[in-house]
């Protein structure tokens, strides 16, 4: 199977061992994965700002570069929704790139959703040990219905201890533009979100998505702890957890 890793401007900017775990994953289940070096952003900040010229400009370049590969995988459910969905709505008024972009879009998925629902993945490739919660990112789990997937994938690790916290599903608060934007609703919203991974006395939380988990742990960080892990779901299932600091 050939897939194409879409890494995503965040994680090649800020967290690329997400992208390395993401290809071991895929490896290890048996996928051939190549990653178009002309990659760059979805185009999801403009759309969400309002910008839909170059929106639609990136979206043209992101269907140029991966519609010739057979499935395309992001270790992102927010790019994954904007893939899907929102992809098509920017061309709605183009019949022949609509059609290119609905067949694309068919075929792209969020990471453990093509662990999970497309390749089965039985075995995981690394080792992690520990007890865990989970924080459902908004875009994956409103978007695609990236929910019971990741928690499967953890489960195939018999030393994974899964603790839920209260309203896993609720939002962190980061929502991309929107934690610039309306800065004080987005602190008062991940207090609320720390105080729940707090109190299931999981030591770790971990996500699908990276700007839920910059958001997460800068919070956390700012508020004084200094121990609790935010990890990438990928790092946690290809069991490339690094070192936690002293």
């Amino acid at each position: 199977m050939r897939v194409a890793l879409f890494i995503t401007c965040l994680v090649d900017v800020m967290r690329p061992e997400i992208a390395e775990s993401s290809v071991k994953l895929l490896e290890s289940a048996g996928c051939t994965v190549e990653v178009p070096m002309s990659q760059t952003c979805c185009g999801q900040p403009g759309f969400n700002s309002g910008d839909t010229a170059t929106a639609r400009d990136l979206a043209r370049k992101f269907l140029a570069e991966f519609e010739h590969f057979e499935y395309v995988v992001m270790p992102s459910g927010s790019c994954g929704g904007m893939v899907r969905h929102h992809y098509p709505k920017l061309f709605a008024d183009d019949p022949d790139l609509l059609n290119r972009f609905d067949a694309l879009a068919a075929r792209t998925w969020e990471l453990t959703a093509f662990l999970h629902d497309v390749l089965k993945l039985q075995t995981l490739p690394g080792r992690f040990s520990g007890e865990v919660t989970y924080h459902d990112s908004c875009s994956g789990l409103r978007e695609l219905g990236v929910q019971a997937q990741p928690r499967a994938l953890l489960a195939l690790n018999p030393d994974i201890r899964l603790t839920e916290m209260k309203d896993a599903r609720a939002c962190c608060g980061f929502g991309g533009t929107f934690s610039v934007k309306y800065g004080n609703i987005s602190s008062a919203i991940v207090d609320e979100k720390i105080e729940r991974i707090q109190a299931s006395g999981a030591p770790c939380v971990v996500l699908g998505d990276l700007g839920c988990m910059l958001n997460i742990e800068g919070r956390l960080r700012r508020t004084g702890d200094t121990t609790t892990r935010v990890l990438h779901v990928a790092q946690v299932l290809a069991g490339d957890v690094p070192a936690q600091e002293p």
